[in-house]
């Protein structure tokens, strides 16, 4: 698996994912940063990365377009540091890795992981 951490995620990320062994990179290291979340998506797609995230954007986008990938993992605390809730996204990573292989939605607090599969179907 590989990981492509959004902007608004620190890039101290970069250095706990791949000291647990996971290919990673901040967005600011291949693309702008103003780039809109629609060129991220298709990058992380056209890359095979899954997006990690602190942006509601993501799960809209993919929910509007029915997409199938790339999987995001959506970190949903006060505080998204490293520090604060890493132990958290690897628990959720390994564990949830065949799903995040085949497209998923994940969503990492400081309580509760929560796992949707996608394409997510938006309410018209």
């Amino acid at each position: 698996m590989k990981l492509l951490v959004d902007m608004n995620p620190s890039p101290r990320w970069i250095r706990l994912l791949t000291g647990a062994g996971i290919e990673t990179v901040h967005w600011s290291m291949v693309g702008g940063m103003n780039a809109p979340d629609t060129e991220i998506i298709a990058y992380a797609l056209a890359n095979d990365f899954v997006v990690l995230t602190h942006d509601l954007d993501f799960s809209a986008i993919l929910a509007a377009t029915q997409g199938e990938k790339p999987s995001v993992v959506r970190l949903r605390a006060d505080d998204v540091s490293p520090d604060a809730i890493g132990r958290q996204v690897l628990i959720a990573l390994r564990q949830m890795e065949a799903e995040l292989q085949e497209g998923a939605l994940v969503t990492v607090d400081p309580d509760r992981t929560r796992l949707r599969v996608l394409p997510l179907w938006s309410k018209s």
